[in-house]
């Protein structure tokens, strides 16, 4: 059976387009993308922040002259007063807003190799699922990702605060300064620790980049049965491989319209989904035998009855065992006990049944 042995393969150039045309097999860094856009703001911030200190005393000394003239601020209306105040606020730090968008368009572009796909907007009931949810927070993954951002928090304050606490001692002299001497005083020297932390953030980023392309390239192995089957099938003509495809699934679908009068229950929508569950108590969850979707779970519904199969509406759960678990392969842990609901209700039924 394909797919049974050790992954050691590297993904084929057919599997890795599948996975774009799914919106995947991209590795990405948050990492890299915030350190760029740290790096682009703390220069933009250095050239353009005369010009915004300029802007903002400019405006602070317009409203602090409208206070005094209360009759002026009447007339023009106090919403139109702070309308200006935010309109020339927003331009006067446009230009540092503008920068860092566009090095976080610039560096993401270049990580992803940005293809449009329409794969990713289409519903898929996996994501509202709330087992998964967990998993994503509290799995493996977000430990080791809460980790390395315990790491990365730890690194860039150390060198921080290297770079701050020799600062200390002259910082007393300071006292007494005007505002702007201050702003002089210590502006290069914040720049200068800024900077140190954002080149620390960069360095871990570029490290998580290429953690990141090697996690991905392991989770796009194939094992040598799948590469061997690919191949086959690419050396086949179009018209033999959509006749093969074609093929395998009438069969699949008569194995499952076969496995129906077999089922326990059938869980419905009611009339979109239809999901056939079968336990003989051997094994250690319920197993799906067939499911389908419109005509298919019409027609699922109708073997059922046909053959006495139990016909339950539970629509959560219909659409939860369509989306998550294929047919022949058991249910996930996380729907043992809605299942187990259904199939307790379905033999008690049959109890009362057998004793009428």
């Amino acid at each position: 059976m394909a797919g049974g042995g050790e992954k050691t393969e590297k993904a084929t150039p057919k599997k890795r387009a599948e996975a774009r045309k799914k919106g995947g097999g991209v590795a990405r860094s948050m990492d890299l993308t915030g350190a760029v856009v740290m790096l682009v703001g703390l220069f933009a911030i250095h050239s353009f922040g005369g010009t915004v200190a300029a802007h903002c005393r400019e405006t602070m000394d317009w409203t602090l002259r409208l206070i005094g003239q209360p009759e002026v601020v009447s007339a023009r209306g106090l919403p139109s007063v702070i309308m200006t105040v935010l309109k020339h606020m927003s331009l006067a730090i446009l230009p540092i807003v503008g920068a860092c968008a566009v090095a976080a368009i610039i560096v993401n572009v270049i990580m992803v190799r940005p293809k449009p796909t329409m794969h990713t907007l289409k519903p898929d009931p996996k994501r509202l699922n709330p087992m998964t949810g967990f998993k994503n927070i509290y799995g493996p993954n977000a430990l080791f990702e809460g980790s390395k951002s315990i790491v990365k928090v730890a690194v860039v304050g150390a060198i921080v605060a290297a770079a701050l606490v020799p600062m200390l001692p002259s910082l007393g002299g300071m006292i007494g300064m005007t505002p702007e001497q201050l702003a002089t005083a210590i502006v290069d020297d914040l720049y200068g620790i800024g900077m140190r932390a954002a080149m620390a953030y960069l360095v871990i980023g570029i490290i998580d980049i290429f953690y990141q392309r090697y996690r991905t390239e392991k989770s796009m192995k194939m094992d040598k049965q799948e590469v061997k089957e690919e191949a086959k099938q690419e050396q086949l003509p179009a018209e033999v491989r959509g006749a093969m495809r074609r093929r395998a699934m009438q069969n699949s679908r008569a194995r499952m319209m076969a496995a129906v009068p077999e089922a326990d229950v059938v869980v419905t929508n009611p009339t979109h989904y239809a999901v056939a569950l079968k336990y003989d108590g051997s094994s250690p969850a319920p197993e799906v035998v067939a499911k389908g979707v419109d005509l298919m779970a019409a027609r699922i519904r109708e073997i059922a009855k046909e053959s006495k199969v139990p016909i339950v509406p539970d629509p959560p759960l219909a659409r939860a065992l369509h989306a998550s678990v294929e047919v022949g392969h058991q249910i996930p842990e996380e729907l043992f006990g809605a299942v187990a609901q259904i199939l307790a209700y379905v033999y008690r039924m049959a109890g009362k049944r057998r004793v009428a």
